[in-house]
């Protein structure tokens, strides 16, 4: 199945292939979380503070189904 990615802020540096905003489909097995995407996409686990699994947030654990788009983000502060 195919899963559209993205990361932003510093997680991007991860991924220097992705333009800014940009995203990538990546084929994965049926039954995949967005913990095991953070494992294939070779992103620090711990870095991880946000998933967003189509425009809602998302847990960990919770499967991902063919055509999601999944998103990245550290923890973000402003100021």
């Amino acid at each position: 199945m195919q899963v559209e990615v993205a990361v932003f802020a510093t997680l991007m540096k991860y991924l220097p292939d992705l333009p800014v905003g940009g995203s990538r489909y990546i084929e994965v097995d049926p039954g995949v979380t967005p913990a095991d995407l953070i494992q294939i996409l070779g992103l620090p686990a711990e870095e991880v503070k946000i998933v967003i699994r189509n425009h809602v947030l998302t847990e960990l654990d919770e499967v991902v189904e063919d055509g999601d788009r999944i998103a990245f983000a550290p923890a973000i502060a402003g100021g």
